[in-house]
């Protein structure tokens, strides 16, 4: 794996994967002008979501079972002095599905998180509490 993360006098930060796919990072350097782009931190916790999610989805595919619409909702808190790491998070699953019980959703995403997810898995190894819990709706 290959990125680069370039800066060219102002902010955002450009990340380019070896796709050429990109990725921009911003931070409020001026309270008084908001950045536009989520920080290095808020792109972190996206990125467990994104990646559980992936996993979850996958596995209820295997499971044959309908994803209608898929959500996480993330709460983290960091710690109070640098470096600023993610000391607990958690990850609230909603899942639309006309054939999923709510058992089946939290075997997939208790895999993911236990087992398949690197961002949780890193998130872990660095000391962090990560939790989550799952709710099923109707399709």
């Amino acid at each position: 794996m290959h990125t680069t993360v370039s800066f060219d006098r102002n902010l955002p930060l450009v990340g380019v994967n070896e796709k050429g796919q990109h990725t921009f990072f911003d931070a409020t350097l001026d309270p008084s002008t908001p950045a536009m782009y989520a920080s290095p931190m808020e792109i972190m916790l996206q990125s467990l979501a994104g990646c559980s999610m992936m996993d979850i989805i996958s596995i209820l595919a295997k499971m044959r079972k309908k994803v209608i619409t898929l959500d996480a909702t993330l709460d983290a808190e960091r710690a109070e002095t640098h470096p600023k790491v993610f000391t607990s998070i958690h990850v609230r699953y909603k899942l639309s599905s006309p054939d999923c019980t709510t058992a089946e959703l939290e075997k997939a995403a208790g895999l993911s998180m236990d087992k398949y997810c690197s961002v949780a898995a890193m998130l872990k190894a660095s000391g962090c509490k990560v939790t989550w819990e799952a709710e099923v709706v109707g399709g």
